[in-house]
């Protein structure tokens, strides 16, 4: 067993000043049990805890560590900016470099608006839309997360079709009554949502490659019905690749897919782990932002000069070391490993991949949209879980998050990761 005497101590002294002693939910156990680690440091693909254990890392901060922890790279140009300052508050040629560097790596975007994050530039993108087409619905994928704004806030019903109600206290009912919920790859009930009310909808708003369910793949024209249908009646596609941007493939999954939205939302990958997103899109629809249109937004630590380096020097980086196409083929060998440990185990599980994204959903059915996923045995993913977090790895702490690697990840650490698993699975198989 693990000692885990400081980061016991550390969790109790910050439930005391910390809402849950957590600062987002995503970090708390309280879906498989027990009490987070603290961590101290990160090395490569590798985390450190107060009490100094070692966990090879499958979070890599939720998506943003494409290189992996403190890569130097990245440190070289934070240090290099900071010594510059911070935050200026005025525009810097450096804003310039990365929004260029975004603009030719997902080509559906002529112009681009630094954020801060994910929240922000989903936020930002369905305002665009609202006053770029003057209709008021959205469309949202149940299942599908967009961040924490008010009106993306909802949960589905049990109908195909419905309207979204508040899904945290403190959202007004009224500000998510034109948010309209469907089924991921649900193609009857996107065409019959249109037929309805496709004159009001502004947008439909969604993840090509949903990551925050597990990881979800679309079903063949899915996403190109959707396309077809939002030109059929004037309405906007936002693709939110905050998650898949330069994760599922280096144009994002909109590249794989030949998919051309009006507006995209990316972030995590693009501030190389320090806080930033964009939204960005057709230069006839970014040109209703403010100061260039009426659309008001802002944000006073937008386009940082910290974080335009680390994005720049990262991207640079992918690009020039073919890293998404590596880690996709590493990738998908770690995967059939770990289905092998799975079968040989006796046990019939879901895998899915896609670039360097995976999730071992533990259902028997196929998971295709948000009720399938569902149908995951959360108490077999609790016994997996801890069996591989006191083997030294670091998963994310629900069923419903996506693994990730980074190009610090080695063969070694896979073969590593390979053996946990077939001693964890062996005791998921012997509760049943």
């Amino acid at each position: 067993m693990l000692n885990h005497t400081k980061s016991t101590a550390a969790f109790a002294a910050a439930k005391k000043v910390i809402p849950g002693g957590v600062n987002s939910p995503v970090r708390s156990f309280r879906s498989v049990g027990g009490n987070p680690p603290f961590v101290a440091r990160g090395c490569g693909s590798k985390l450190y805890d107060l009490d100094d254990n070692e966990y090879i890392d499958y979070i890599m901060s939720y998506g943003p560590l494409l290189l992996g922890h403190a890569p130097s790279v990245v440190t070289k140009a934070i240090t290099a900016a900071a010594t510059g300052g911070t935050s200026y508050g005025i525009p810097t040629k450096a804003e310039i470099t990365l929004a260029e560097m975004l603009c030719q790596l997902v080509p559906s975007m002529d112009m681009v608006r630094m954020v801060n994050s994910g929240t922000e530039a989903t936020m930002s993108a369905l305002r665009l839309a609202r006053a770029y087409t003057g209709r008021d619905y959205i469309v949202k994928f149940i299942g599908c997360y967009h961040g924490h704004s008010d009106g993306l806030l909802v949960k589905a019903g049990s109908a195909a079709t419905t309207l979204g109600t508040p899904d945290s206290p403190g959202v007004p009912k009224g500000t998510v009554a034109t948010t309209l919920l469907i089924p991921f790859n649900d193609t009857d009930a996107l065409e019959k949502l249109f037929a309805e009310k496709g004159q009001e909808i502004a947008a439909v708003i969604m993840e090509p490659t949903p990551g925050n369910m597990g990881l979800v793949l679309p079903q063949p024209g899915f996403l190109q019905k959707i396309s077809q249908i939002t030109k059929k009646y004037g309405s906007l596609v936002i693709c939110d690749e905050v998650m898949s941007g330069f994760r599922s493939a280096q144009g994002g999954s909109q590249s794989l897919y030949a998919l051309d939205p009006d507006i995209t939302c990316l972030g995590k990958v693009i501030g190389g782990g320090l806080p930033v997103a964009a939204y960005g899109g057709k230069r006839h629809i970014m040109s209703m932002v403010s100061p260039e249109g009426p659309m008001y937004q802002a944000g006073t630590l937008s386009g940082n000069p910290l974080a335009m380096a680390a994005g720049i020097v990262s991207l640079k980086y992918m690009v020039e070391h073919d890293v998404c196409a590596k880690l996709t083929a590493r990738t998908a060998i770690l995967v059939a490993g770990l289905q092998h440990a799975a079968e040989k185990a006796g046990l019939n599980y879901q895998f899915h991949h896609l670039g360097s994204m995976f999730t071992v959903f533990f259902t028997k059915q196929a998971v295709t949209d948000y009720a399938t996923a569902l149908t995951s045995d959360l108490d077999a993913f609790k016994i997996y879980f801890h069996s591989m977090l006191e083997q030294g790895f670091y998963l994310p702490p629900s069923q419903f998050e996506t693994n990730f690697i980074s190009f610090a990840h080695s063969d070694e650490d896979f073969e590593k990761t390979l053996q946990a698993a077939e001693i964890a699975f062996k005791e998921v198989a012997k509760r049943k």
